[in-house]
């Protein structure tokens, strides 16, 4: 049977912007990268954090992440929306109390911001 989801793919613009914008502001990694023999697809790249790993198409004539959503856990909830907000990432869903599916995400909080190409960005905690 299955056991996890193995990555999260969307389409990116601009991967260098990308690829910067999820490990200076989210704190993933660039391991690698691949060109695609497609020819919509300029090259792929795979970045993680921790056992995520997301997955960028580079597809600069690409659609939209229209109502696709990815969502990261928080250490410290306050201090990263704080960190984000100041970076100038847009807010489209302000904090506010989430319910908690287990014990542990009692009392936790959730936020959604705007990626570079139209993902949006949830984190909890």
């Amino acid at each position: 049977m299955f056991k996890r989801i193995d990555h999260i793919a969307f389409i990116v613009k601009d991967l260098a912007k990308s690829i910067y914008f999820y490990e200076e502001h989210f704190g993933f990694k660039k391991y690698y990268e691949h060109d695609v023999p497609v020819p919509a697809i300029e090259k792929i790249a795979y970045l993680k954090l921790g056992d995520t790993v997301l997955e960028l198409i580079h597809m600069p004539k690409g659609p939209t992440n229209q109502g696709f959503h990815f969502c990261l856990e928080s250490e410290n909830f306050t201090a990263d929306y704080t960190r984000l907000k100041n970076a100038g990432i847009p807010v489209t869903t302000e904090p506010h109390p989430t319910g908690a599916r287990e014990p542990r995400e009692e009392g936790w909080r959730r936020v959604v911001f705007e990626g570079l190409d139209g993902e949006s960005i949830e984190f909890r905690g």
